[in-house]
């Protein structure tokens, strides 16, 4: 489920928080987030977040994150393409399983609704 763009600041300095993209998948969610250098630059950060639970019931959040910069933008968006394209290829029955959860979720929510 992809939610709403919007802007978000938090606590971290890793540049002016511009735009960020929430993508919840299952028990991660990926953070697109867009910030700005002190030059008004762009780059991206990449967050993977994964909700774990301890044995005293409390909650933590284990995070990995990727820091691409302006000048990969192309090579990493390029990289990307070709790897999920000879995903597609090759296990096709993925992106099927994929887009008939995505449908039975649009039925929910629209009898939910």
């Amino acid at each position: 489920m992809i939610s709403q763009s919007m802007p978000r600041r938090d606590s971290e300095d890793f540049g002016e928080q511009i735009l960020t993209k929430a993508v919840k998948a299952g028990r991660r969610t990926y953070f697109f987030d867009v910030r700005a250098t002190r030059g008004d630059d762009y780059f991206l950060t990449i967050t993977e977040s994964r909700k774990k639970t301890n044995p005293d019931g409390s909650a933590t959040f284990d995070r990995h994150k990727i820091f691409l910069y302006k000048e990969d933008f192309a090579k990493f968006g390029e990289g990307f393409r070709e790897v999920v394209d000879f995903i597609k290829r090759t296990k096709p029955e993925f992106f099927e399983q994929q887009a008939e959860t995505e449908k039975c979720r649009t039925a929910e929510a629209e009898i939910a609704g």
